[in-house]
């Protein structure tokens, strides 16, 4: 009966961002190798009032439209020996050669092009894109191609961008999505988070396992979060971080360094904080800096910063990205009480750099991946959602909200006291967006979805602080608390 009342709900207030999300039609989606966002754009477009698709009709026209790697030949072919335009979805990046006073563009997912000079955009092209092109992001969109001869029989041939449409086909209304709150329960609501991102809300055993699973999205909501997780396989933390926002950047193993993360000061290019709401570090364990001490320096100058800075040489760079570690832990592990961070990379063995990560996900509380667990039913469009959390972390009121009602005490060490409101910020926007001031607050609720979750996991790092530094140990979390006003004029 839930399920049906929340189906009603969602349909009267979001009758133009809902899709019907099955396992069957998920399996098809994965061998076209697409993320969830693409996936929730694709049965927009093709299904029937009832939330079916063609497959057939489907994967003709992923396969005109979204082009693989492998398919790059074939298109260059098309272009110069039958001299036909190219036109499909890509992802974009626009560079401006200040030199020659030219706009060059890059395809990534087809490693195009070779040579920089090989990929023009025409400046008409940028010109009306503007705003989206210039992004320091790479970008998704329709480009259009030509093979551009030149007069000069030495001169050599060109790819141009002689037209492009971005990839972004909903209009968002935040002040819509925000005042549709007002129509669910907060049990509810939660439930339509949970089935956004693609899982099944009666899947869980219990509202602990559904507070766990959205205390992932804080990074999508709230700018510079930086977690730590640890949890068995298969409880789907790369799917989440890889697969539902094009906002995001994660890092699978291998060696990430200073200069990819942050700056490059050969190539002058800003790294991936700069470009991304959130980088995550999957299987943390295996991952390498081959610059480890410069790496320790400037994450702990970027963590500590309240607006992002980090520097390099002489470079001072901005960056909003929260950064999450993710590994895997044995059951014999978890266990706040014991030192769980002995696997992570040596860089993390310092307790100056812990302590500045705001909370911690105990990933155990979370279930492993089965069929039970996977979204079926009419849920909101991934690819819509992932848009509204990212305008989210803009918005400041809910911030002033939190710093308004809570009571901190004045001895209260001010990384505990910025982690907990943090964190309580990115749960007031994820369940609660409706409330834009104080009065609105409903506080029993605000304590137990968002302040005490924020409590809860600040004191798993100050824990495992206190473990692996005696500096730490004995020291417990502040004793911050909701302000005796507003709960006396509550009650």
């Amino acid at each position: 009966m839930g399920d049906l009342v929340i189906s009603d709900k969602l349909k009267r207030c979001f009758p133009d961002m809902l899709v019907y999300k099955s396992p069957e039609q998920g399996k098809f989606f994965s061998t076209l190798s697409l993320p969830s966002f693409m996936r929730d754009w694709l049965l927009m477009k093709f299904a029937d009032e009832n939330g079916k698709i063609d497959k057939q009709e489907v994967a003709a026209y992923v396969k005109k439209v979204i082009p693989k790697q492998e398919q790059w030949e074939e298109i260059k072919y098309n272009m110069t020996r039958n001299m036909q335009s190219e036109r499909f979805l890509a992802k974009v990046k626009i560079e401006i050669d200040i030199a020659t006073s030219t706009a060059y563009f890059s395809l990534p997912d087809f490693g195009v092009p070779k040579k920089k000079d090989e990929a023009v955009v025409e400046w008409s092209v940028v010109e009306a894109n503007k705003e989206y092109l210039l992004s320091p992001n790479e970008v998704w969109g329709i480009v259009e191609l030509i093979c551009d001869r030149k007069s000069d029989s030495k001169a050599k041939n060109i790819i141009k961008m002689t037209d492009f449409s971005p990839f972004c086909p909903y209009n968002i209304e935040l002040d819509y999505y925000v005042e549709a709150r007002e129509q669910f329960s907060t049990q509810e609501w939660i439930d339509v988070l949970l089935a956004a991102i693609d899982y099944n809300p009666d899947g869980y055993t219990g509202e602990e396992q559904k507070m766990a699973m959205l205390s992932r999205l804080l990074p999508f909501v709230e700018k510079r979060v930086n977690l730590i997780e640890l949890a068995p396989k298969e409880t789907g933390k790369s799917y989440l971080f890889a697969q539902i926002s094009k906002y995001g950047w994660l890092v699978s193993g291998g060696s990430i360094s200073r200069a990819k993360m942050f700056y490059d000061q050969q190539k002058r290019t800003t790294g991936l904080a700069s470009h991304y709401d959130y980088v995550a570090f999957d299987e943390i364990q295996t991952i390498s800096f081959p610059d480890k001490n410069e790496m320790q320096g400037v994450l702990k100058g970027y963590l500590e910063s309240p607006t992002g800075e980090y520097r390099i040489g002489n470079y001072r760079g901005i960056g909003e990205s929260g950064l999450i570690l993710l590994g895997n832990i044995d059951e014999s592990m978890m266990d706040v009480n014991v030192n769980m961070f002995t696997n992570l990379p040596e860089i993390f063995h310092e307790s100056a750099l812990i302590d500045r990560f705001h909370g911690f996900i105990k990933g155990w509380e979370i279930p492993k991946m089965r069929e039970s667990l996977k979204v079926n039913g009419w849920a909101l469009n991934v690819e819509y959602f992932t848009e509204i959390v990212h305008l989210l972390r803009s918005e400041l009121i809910y911030r002033a909200v939190v710093d308004e009602v809570l009571d901190v005490p004045k001895n209260a060490a001010t990384r505990d006291t910025e982690a907990i409101k943090r964190i309580c910020t990115g749960f007031l926007k994820l369940i609660f967006p409706n409330i834009r001031n104080s009065n609105q607050l409903n506080i029993e609720e605000f304590e137990h979805y968002c302040l005490h979750p924020a409590l809860k996991m600040r004191g798993v790092i100050k824990t495992q602080l206190g473990i692996i530094d005696t500096e730490f140990r004995g020291k417990s979390i502040p004793d911050i608390k909701v302000k005796a006003e507003f709960k006396e004029s509550r009650s």
